[in-house]
Protein backbone atom coordinates (compact mmCIF):
# COMPACT_ATOMS: atom_id res chain seq x y z
CA UNK A 1 0.00 0.00 0.00
CA UNK A 2 1.50 3.32 -1.06
CA UNK A 3 1.73 6.15 1.46
CA UNK A 4 1.38 9.42 -0.44
CA UNK A 5 1.30 11.52 2.73
CA UNK A 6 4.57 10.24 4.21
CA UNK A 7 5.98 10.31 0.69
CA UNK A 8 6.56 8.26 -2.42
CA UNK A 9 9.13 8.48 -5.23
CA UNK A 10 7.34 7.39 -8.41
CA UNK A 11 9.02 6.67 -11.72
CA UNK A 12 6.70 7.62 -14.57
CA UNK A 13 6.98 7.26 -18.34
CA UNK A 14 5.79 10.60 -19.71
CA UNK A 15 3.62 10.21 -22.81
CA UNK A 16 4.28 12.07 -26.04
CA UNK A 17 2.56 15.53 -26.25
CA UNK A 18 1.83 15.64 -22.49
CA UNK A 19 3.51 18.38 -20.47
CA UNK A 20 5.23 17.36 -17.24
CA UNK A 21 2.64 19.46 -15.39
CA UNK A 22 -0.18 17.50 -17.01
CA UNK A 23 1.32 14.24 -15.74
CA UNK A 24 1.56 15.60 -12.19
CA UNK A 25 -1.95 17.09 -12.36
CA UNK A 26 -3.42 13.78 -13.56
CA UNK A 27 -1.64 11.88 -10.79
CA UNK A 28 -2.81 14.40 -8.19
CA UNK A 29 -6.39 13.84 -9.32
CA UNK A 30 -5.98 10.06 -9.26
CA UNK A 31 -4.56 9.84 -5.74
CA UNK A 32 -7.00 12.25 -4.06
CA UNK A 33 -9.18 9.39 -2.72
CA UNK A 34 -6.31 7.17 -1.62
CA UNK A 35 -6.56 5.83 1.99
CA UNK A 36 -3.14 7.27 2.92
CA UNK A 37 -4.57 10.78 2.45
CA UNK A 38 -7.25 10.31 5.09
CA UNK A 39 -6.45 11.69 8.54
CA UNK A 40 -9.09 11.44 11.29
CA UNK A 41 -11.72 10.93 8.62
CA UNK A 42 -10.69 14.05 6.68
CA UNK A 43 -9.01 14.21 3.26
CA UNK A 44 -5.57 15.75 3.09
CA UNK A 45 -4.55 17.73 0.03
CA UNK A 46 -1.64 15.75 -1.46
CA UNK A 47 1.73 17.39 -2.02
CA UNK A 48 3.12 16.33 -5.39
CA UNK A 49 5.75 17.58 -7.82
CA UNK A 50 8.20 16.41 -10.47
CA UNK A 51 11.99 16.46 -10.57
CA UNK A 52 12.88 17.89 -13.98
CA UNK A 53 10.71 19.07 -16.84
CA UNK A 54 10.42 17.18 -20.12
CA UNK A 55 9.23 19.06 -23.20
CA UNK A 56 5.81 18.04 -24.58
CA UNK A 57 7.44 16.38 -27.61
CA UNK A 58 9.80 14.36 -25.41
CA UNK A 59 9.00 11.07 -23.71
CA UNK A 60 10.63 9.08 -20.98
CA UNK A 61 11.52 9.11 -17.32
CA UNK A 62 9.82 11.63 -15.04
CA UNK A 63 10.46 11.34 -11.30
CA UNK A 64 7.36 12.36 -9.35
CA UNK A 65 7.53 12.91 -5.58
CA UNK A 66 4.69 13.09 -3.08
CA UNK A 67 4.35 14.13 0.54
CA UNK A 68 7.59 14.65 2.44
CA UNK A 69 9.58 13.32 -0.53
CA UNK A 70 8.88 16.61 -2.35
CA UNK A 71 11.64 18.08 -0.16
CA UNK A 72 14.14 15.95 -2.10
CA UNK A 73 13.12 17.13 -5.58
CA UNK A 74 16.19 19.36 -6.01
CA UNK A 75 18.53 16.46 -5.24
CA UNK A 76 16.93 14.37 -7.99
CA UNK A 77 17.05 17.31 -10.42
CA UNK A 78 20.78 17.68 -9.83
CA UNK A 79 21.60 14.14 -10.92
CA UNK A 80 23.13 13.07 -14.24
CA UNK A 81 20.67 12.48 -17.12
CA UNK A 82 20.74 10.10 -20.09
CA UNK A 83 18.82 10.70 -23.32
CA UNK A 84 18.36 9.02 -26.68
CA UNK A 85 16.87 10.68 -29.72
CA UNK A 86 17.09 11.83 -33.32
CA UNK A 87 18.46 14.94 -35.02
CA UNK A 88 17.22 15.98 -38.46
CA UNK A 89 20.21 17.38 -40.36
CA UNK A 90 19.78 20.12 -42.98
CA UNK A 91 16.87 22.12 -41.56
CA UNK A 92 16.11 24.27 -38.52
CA UNK A 93 13.04 25.42 -36.62
CA UNK A 94 12.67 28.49 -34.34
CA UNK A 95 12.32 26.29 -31.23
CA UNK A 96 14.95 23.70 -32.28
CA UNK A 97 12.39 20.86 -32.27
CA UNK A 98 9.15 20.02 -34.10
CA UNK A 99 6.84 22.28 -32.09
CA UNK A 100 7.26 24.90 -34.85
CA UNK A 101 7.57 24.30 -38.62
CA UNK A 102 10.90 24.35 -40.46
CA UNK A 103 12.06 27.90 -41.16
CA UNK A 104 15.35 27.30 -43.05
CA UNK A 105 17.04 24.60 -45.10
CA UNK A 106 20.80 24.05 -45.34
CA UNK A 107 23.20 22.06 -47.54
CA UNK A 108 24.15 18.54 -46.44
CA UNK A 109 26.12 17.27 -49.47
CA UNK A 110 29.43 17.81 -47.69
CA UNK A 111 28.42 15.82 -44.58
CA UNK A 112 29.98 12.38 -44.22
CA UNK A 113 29.73 9.75 -41.51
CA UNK A 114 33.29 10.61 -40.50
CA UNK A 115 32.47 14.32 -40.16
CA UNK A 116 29.46 13.52 -37.97
CA UNK A 117 31.50 11.29 -35.68
CA UNK A 118 34.36 13.79 -35.49
CA UNK A 119 32.01 16.70 -34.71
CA UNK A 120 30.65 15.00 -31.58
CA UNK A 121 34.06 15.54 -29.97
CA UNK A 122 33.41 19.31 -29.89
CA UNK A 123 30.52 18.74 -27.50
CA UNK A 124 32.00 16.39 -24.92
CA UNK A 125 33.39 17.62 -21.64
CA UNK A 126 32.55 20.92 -19.96
CA UNK A 127 31.21 23.39 -22.52
CA UNK A 128 29.17 26.59 -22.78
CA UNK A 129 25.59 26.23 -24.01
CA UNK A 130 22.89 28.84 -24.68
CA UNK A 131 19.39 27.61 -23.78
CA UNK A 132 16.62 28.04 -26.36
CA UNK A 133 14.29 31.05 -26.21
CA UNK A 134 11.45 28.52 -26.26
CA UNK A 135 12.20 27.34 -22.70
CA UNK A 136 11.00 27.83 -19.13
CA UNK A 137 13.97 30.03 -18.20
CA UNK A 138 12.93 33.31 -16.57
CA UNK A 139 14.04 36.60 -18.13
CA UNK A 140 13.18 39.69 -16.04
CA UNK A 141 10.42 37.74 -14.35
CA UNK A 142 8.91 36.33 -17.56
CA UNK A 143 9.16 32.80 -18.92
CA UNK A 144 11.30 32.76 -22.06
CA UNK A 145 8.68 30.75 -23.99
CA UNK A 146 6.05 33.44 -23.27
CA UNK A 147 8.38 36.05 -24.75
CA UNK A 148 9.05 33.83 -27.80
CA UNK A 149 5.37 33.03 -28.38
CA UNK A 150 4.56 36.75 -28.27
CA UNK A 151 6.92 37.17 -31.23
CA UNK A 152 9.52 39.02 -29.19
CA UNK A 153 13.20 38.30 -28.66
CA UNK A 154 15.45 38.43 -25.62
CA UNK A 155 19.07 37.72 -24.80
CA UNK A 156 19.73 34.48 -22.95
CA UNK A 157 23.13 34.04 -21.36
CA UNK A 158 25.12 30.90 -22.01
CA UNK A 159 25.89 28.59 -19.10
CA UNK A 160 28.34 25.85 -18.30
CA UNK A 161 27.18 22.27 -18.75
CA UNK A 162 28.92 18.90 -18.94
CA UNK A 163 28.34 16.23 -21.58
CA UNK A 164 30.21 13.09 -20.58
CA UNK A 165 28.95 10.90 -23.45
CA UNK A 166 27.80 11.94 -26.94
CA UNK A 167 27.45 8.80 -29.00
CA UNK A 168 26.08 8.46 -32.54
CA UNK A 169 24.03 5.25 -32.76
CA UNK A 170 22.64 5.50 -36.32
CA UNK A 171 23.35 7.59 -39.39
CA UNK A 172 20.71 7.63 -42.13
CA UNK A 173 20.82 11.21 -43.40
CA UNK A 174 18.96 13.41 -42.92
CA UNK A 175 18.42 11.53 -39.65
CA UNK A 176 21.08 10.93 -37.00
CA UNK A 177 20.31 8.97 -33.81
CA UNK A 178 22.28 9.65 -30.64
CA UNK A 179 22.79 8.85 -26.98
CA UNK A 180 23.82 11.60 -24.56
CA UNK A 181 24.78 11.54 -20.90
CA UNK A 182 24.85 15.03 -19.44
CA UNK A 183 24.61 17.28 -16.41
CA UNK A 184 21.61 19.14 -15.05
CA UNK A 185 20.57 22.10 -17.19
CA UNK A 186 21.58 20.61 -20.55
CA UNK A 187 19.15 21.36 -23.39
CA UNK A 188 19.22 18.67 -26.04
CA UNK A 189 17.36 21.02 -28.39
CA UNK A 190 20.26 23.47 -28.08
CA UNK A 191 22.68 20.62 -28.71
CA UNK A 192 20.78 19.91 -31.95
CA UNK A 193 21.13 23.54 -33.02
CA UNK A 194 24.83 23.72 -32.14
CA UNK A 195 25.59 20.35 -33.71
CA UNK A 196 24.00 21.46 -36.99
CA UNK A 197 26.01 24.67 -36.98
CA UNK A 198 29.23 22.76 -36.29
CA UNK A 199 28.48 20.62 -39.35
CA UNK A 200 28.25 23.89 -41.37
CA UNK A 201 24.58 23.10 -41.87
CA UNK A 202 21.53 23.14 -39.60
CA UNK A 203 19.68 20.65 -37.44
CA UNK A 204 16.69 20.25 -35.16
CA UNK A 205 15.42 17.64 -32.74
CA UNK A 206 12.74 15.25 -33.99
CA UNK A 207 12.65 12.67 -31.17
CA UNK A 208 13.83 12.63 -27.56
CA UNK A 209 13.53 10.12 -24.72
CA UNK A 210 14.97 10.47 -21.21
CA UNK A 211 16.16 7.00 -20.26
CA UNK A 212 17.87 7.63 -16.93
CA UNK A 213 18.16 10.11 -14.03
CA UNK A 214 21.01 9.15 -11.73
CA UNK A 215 20.38 5.50 -10.81
CA UNK A 216 16.69 5.64 -11.79
CA UNK A 217 15.92 3.99 -15.14
CA UNK A 218 13.07 4.30 -17.61
CA UNK A 219 12.83 0.50 -17.71
CA UNK A 220 11.51 0.66 -14.12
CA UNK A 221 8.93 3.37 -14.83
CA UNK A 222 5.14 3.08 -15.04
CA UNK A 223 2.74 4.36 -17.67
CA UNK A 224 -0.13 6.52 -16.42
CA UNK A 225 -2.51 3.64 -17.12
CA UNK A 226 -0.45 1.24 -14.97
CA UNK A 227 -0.36 3.76 -12.13
CA UNK A 228 -4.13 4.26 -12.30
CA UNK A 229 -4.82 0.50 -12.29
CA UNK A 230 -2.57 -0.01 -9.28
CA UNK A 231 -4.30 2.78 -7.36
CA UNK A 232 -7.74 1.37 -8.08
CA UNK A 233 -6.62 -2.00 -6.73
CA UNK A 234 -5.29 -0.41 -3.51
CA UNK A 235 -8.42 1.71 -2.98
CA UNK A 236 -10.71 -1.24 -3.65
CA UNK A 237 -8.82 -3.51 -1.23
CA UNK A 238 -9.21 -0.92 1.51
CA UNK A 239 -13.00 -0.62 1.19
Amino acid sequence: MKDFRTGEVLLMNKPLTWTSFQVVNKMKWLIKNHPSLLLDGKKIQPKIGHAGTLDPLATGLLIVCTGKQTKNIESYQAQEKEYTGTFYIGATTPCYDMEKPIDKHYPTEHITDELIEETTKQFTGTIQQTPPLFSAIKINGKRAYDIARAGETAEIKSKEITISVFEITRIALPEVDFRVICSKGTYIRSLARDFGEALLSGAHLTALCRTRIGEYKLSDAMDIEEFEAGLKAEITSNI
